[in-house]
């Protein structure tokens, strides 16, 4: 009998973990979980992959019935659960304690896998099938908790890398379960009841794990559970539309497993009828597109610097469309003149392009899904988390039920499985497109982390002297033109910046100020109209919890030295009073971006690649907040470098 589970505190110090994210592998506090859900991921690949080969190559033998149609169908089965469920179970998650709610699902599982043995044994499809869909019940139940658990023991810096482990972990799952699955459902006769008996081995050592996760406070026990999943599910679908950031990426999420439901559900059939490959070709595409994605969840950490980067989001978007169509052309003209063996397939150079795209889609697809649940994590409110990811789950469920549904519609019309990759990819630049006008934040972010990762090599010290919540104001000494973008590239929460209208009205430059919601000012003797405006914008801003930041010195400073700081942040302050993070650039001076000895920028290219740095000081209260007070500071902080 194992030794009670110890209790951990609701969030995890702010700095427990200060390595690299592996660490957390061996801390108990993450490595349980992390290994209940590895086995988790890996169980539903074995079962799912052996049923979709068993399918795929035996419909003959099973009723004749159209391959294509039933591995769709299979899709469309098994995440039918998360939408009638789903709301149930963000429900359990926040009502219970985390680690006995997931041990219970885990003892589900095992009894879930002796059916899909039955089914295997009796080479019945629908006690197959009825398996699967209760493997869909077993993981629209353990969804809420294993985001939901994530928060409660890691601080907000490991979030990133927290959740980059979780999905790589759950693509190398995958990888090897599929890899499983394929292999041994194709060893000969009894290759299927051998699938069954590895499920059913695998469901108890996920038990065996789930047994160390530490004890998980419940964040609403006293939750009055509302036992009709239509009503709950409408519920929790109203509450996530409150917060537009976290609805929004919601459906970002949503799409990617939309485009990722299009293209695993089409591999049997791709790989058969155009590659001429026969289950181990088949596997082999799942776990080059499962390598991917593992590698792109892993890069995340190291290319956010351990934030909640959604700069990475557009990126990934752009990578899933470019190497879908690359995949069309490099398909499009191939044809199965008969089915072979992996050696076959690796022996033809055109399949190296393919392979090289599959890889690709998943490197981007983990640039742009781990931001994406690091943010709902963030941003949600924490006695309703598990509610909100259950509400994900709704919509990820709706979104690969239509896939499925959309990709029958689409190969009966007559289009091809390349034809089916090129549709989703233009598809998902149509999404990405019509998101991000919706929330320019993405994009911004994007455009930002371009500029500070690939202009300039910085480094950040003191941010997180810059609050969680609340209003806050930012002020910094003004080097270039880009010192907006720099900052809005480093610091964590997004930034309103007011700018001097002449620099808000710079070509191209111009594009990205809007994108960010900048507010142009003018000196009172040029126009005390647009002065008075922007103002009155800025104390709005800080009335709303946001953070405001501006450039005291009004202008880009010609020398390179600290100039005087005007009163106008006093204005803004007392009407509407906040704390406010003195910061300073350091390294941008005599960049192209910086004005020259004569007076001009972006004249000639020089400072590209050069090391800067932004660091911030102990906030100041609104009260001692003269311009004199944060000239020094700026000035101090600043030091010697310009």
């Amino acid at each position: 009998m194992t030794r009670p589970a110890e209790p951990v505190p609701a969030r995890a110090p702010a700095h427990a973990h200060d390595g690299s994210q592996f660490d957390l592998l061996s801390q108990r506090r993450f490595a349980p979980f992390f290994w209940t859900q590895f086995l988790g991921a890996g169980n539903d690949n074995v079962y799912k992959n052996a049923l979709v080969i068993f399918v795929a190559f035996q419909a003959a033998s099973l009723g004749g019935a159209d391959p294509n149609t039933m591995v769709n169908l299979a899709g469309a089965v098994f995440i039918a659960p998360f939408m009638l469920l789903s709301a149930t179970g963000g429900q359990l998650a926040d009502k219970f304690e985390k680690s006995g709610l997931i041990r219970a699902i885990k003892l589900f599982e095992i009894a879930i896998m002796l059916i899909g043995l039955a089914g295997f044994w009796l080479r019945d499809v629908v006690v197959l099938f009825v398996a699967l869909g209760l493997m869909g019940v077993h993981s629209t139940l353990f969804g809420p908790v294993k985001y939901a658990i994530l928060p409660q023991h890691l601080a907000p810096e490991e979030l990133v890398g927290g959740n980059g482990l979780v999905e790589m972990g759950t693509f190398v799952a995958i990888l090897l379960g599929t890899i499983a699955g394929g292999l041994v459902v194709a060893a000969g006769p009894h290759g299927p009841v051998a699938a069954g008996v590895l499920a059913v081995a695998i469901a108890v050592a996920g038990w065996l794990a789930s047994r160390a996760i530490p004890v998980t406070p419940a964040v609403d026990p006293g939750l009055a559970f509302g036992w009709n999943p239509f009503t709950e599910t409408w519920r929790n679908l109203r509450f996530a539309q409150g917060n537009r950031v976290v609805w929004l990426s919601m459906m970002g999420i949503s799409w990617f497993w939309f485009y990722g439901a299009v293209f695993l559900a089409q591999f049997a059939g791709f790989a058969r009828d155009h590659l001429g490959g026969n289950e181990t070709v088949v596997t082999a595409l799942l776990a080059l597109f499962s390598v991917g994605i593992g590698a792109g969840s892993l890069l995340c950490e190291r290319m956010s610097r351990r934030r909640v980067e959604l700069g990475l989001v557009p990126f990934g978007s752009i990578g899933l469309t470019l190497f879908a169509v690359d995949l069309w052309f490099a398909s499009r003209g191939l044809r199965a003149t008969g089915v072979d063996g992996l050696g076959a397939f690796v022996a033809k150079p055109a399949h190296w392009r393919v392979a090289f795209d599959l890889v690709a889609i998943g490197v981007f697809g983990g640039f742009y899904i781990v931001p994406l649940y690091a943010l709902i994590q963030e941003r949600s409110e924490a006695s309703h988390r598990s509610r909100i990811i259950a509400a994900n789950n709704i919509l990820n469920a709706v979104f690969m039920v239509v896939a499925a549904l959309m990709a029958i519609g689409l190969l009966r019309a007559g289009l091809t499985v390349p034809d089916l990759f090129l549709v989703t990819g233009l598809m998902n630049a149509a999404v990405a497109l019509f998101i991000y006008r919706l929330v320019p934040e993405f994009l911004m972010r994007f455009l930002a982390w371009l500029l500070v990762n690939l202009a300039y090599r910085v480094r950040t010290e003191g941010l997180d002297a810059v609050p969680d919540d609340g209003p806050a104001v930012v002020v910094c000494n003004h080097v270039s033109y880009v010192d907006a973008v720099v900052i809005v590239g480093c610091v964590r929460r997004p930034v309103r910046f007011v700018m001097d209208h002449r620099i808000f009205r710079l070509p191209v430059l111009s594009f990205l100020f809007r994108t960010m919601g900048a507010i142009p000012i003018a000196p009172a003797k040029e126009d005390a109209a647009l002065k008075e405006r922007a103002l009155a914008q800025a104390a709005e801003v800080l009335a709303r919890g946001e953070v405001l930041g501006i450039f005291p010195e009004g202008r880009l400073t010609p020398d390179g030295e600290l100039q005087e700081f005007r009163p106008g942040l006093s204005d803004i302050l007392a009407r509407t009073p906040a704390p406010v993070v003195p910061m300073a650039l350091r390294g941008l001076w005599g960049s192209f971006f910086s004005r020259a000895a004569d007076g001009r920028a972006m004249r000639r290219l020089r400072g590209v690649f050069s090391r800067i740095a932004l660091v911030g000081g102990a906030p100041i209260r609104a009260a001692d907040a003269t311009p004199e007070r944060l000239r020094s500071s700026v000035a101090t902080l600043r030091g010697d470098a310009r």
